[in-house]
């Protein structure tokens, strides 16, 4: 685990979110969500905006609904809205020094907002079998706690360049890729690529989520998308979108250039991103 810079901390945050439903789908499943919490209230963050660390945790997440009709759209809602009545616990817990149990605190919150859509399932029969990925980042000072389940993803964009893919996809061509049987192009081609073996709801009895810290410092980025952007994308990709964008896409914020750039190279699925980049003081920017 890498460690946080004291001497240059991160004093503000960056965000940017952007989804669309894509070309094909004729509804939009994805979902995603920015709040600042402090010790008095939870706010609802705007598609862009930046705020100050010092008083604030942040959180985003991006969801992935699967299911028939629109059931898929319901159980991604579902998702991002208990995250905001959930996480505000976890902030409490936070300030009075338990942050070394987040990782308890994320079971806890991917564990309910099972029960709710599993629940939900049972007493409509439109929703049954509905389920949604969920990838998750909680921003407190110095550091990203994140929890993942499903095939959205966690990227890591250092300041000193590079990417690197925080969170594991839950399939099994994700594992044939971690360890080493198949190369990045052969996983993004392999026909049971989007098979999940983990989901919140989705007829599954337990979850497991996968949970993690990186140190955060000014500088570094965080990307949070589904699969409709990193299937057309790779990290490469991915990495020049955000760092190095070019022509007109200058003009866009990183989200939007990593969706859009998504739906013009594929587009059958629905596309969603959030991007969020470490600074220092606001008023120095």
């Amino acid at each position: 685990m890498n460690q946080p810079s004291n001497e240059h901390p991160v004093r503000s945050l960056a965000w940017s979110g952007h989804t669309d439903r894509g070309r094909v789908r004729p509804n939009n499943e994805d979902a995603f969500l920015g709040l600042q919490i402090d010790a008095r209230e939870v706010r609802h963050l705007g598609r862009i905006g930046a705020g100050p660390t010092s008083m604030a945790d942040y959180v985003f997440a991006v969801s992935d609904g699967m299911g028939g009709a629109r059931s898929g759209e319901v159980a991604s809602r579902i998702t991002v809205d208990r995250i905001t009545h959930l996480f505000p616990r976890a902030f409490r817990q936070s300030a009075v020094g338990l942050t070394a149990g987040f990782g308890e605190l994320m079971d806890e919150l991917f564990a309910e907002i099972h029960r709710d859509i599993v629940e939900l399932g049972r007493a409509y029969e439109e929703c049954t079998g509905m389920g949604a990925t969920l990838s998750l980042c909680w921003f407190t000072p110095g550091w990203m706690y994140f929890g993942h389940i499903g095939d959205s993803r966690v990227y890591y964009l250092p300041a000193e360049g590079g990417i690197r893919q925080v969170s594991h996809d839950d399939s099994h061509v994700g594992w044939l890729f971690r360890s080493g049987q198949i190369n990045e192009r052969e996983a993004k081609t392999h026909p049971r690529r989007n098979a999940l073996s983990k989901a919140l709801g989705a007829g599954n009895q337990f979850v497991d989520p996968q949970v993690g810290a990186v140190a955060f410092s000014p500088g570094d980025r965080c990307v949070l998308c589904t699969d409709g952007v990193v299937d057309a994308l790779y990290d490469e990709s991915i990495r020049q979108l955000v760092r190095e964008p070019t022509g007109d896409e200058a003009g866009l914020t990183a989200a939007h250039r990593l969706v859009r750039a998504g739906i013009e190279r594929s587009g059958r699925d629905n596309a969603t991103a959030m991007v969020i980049e470490g600074g220092g003081d606001l008023s120095s920017s």
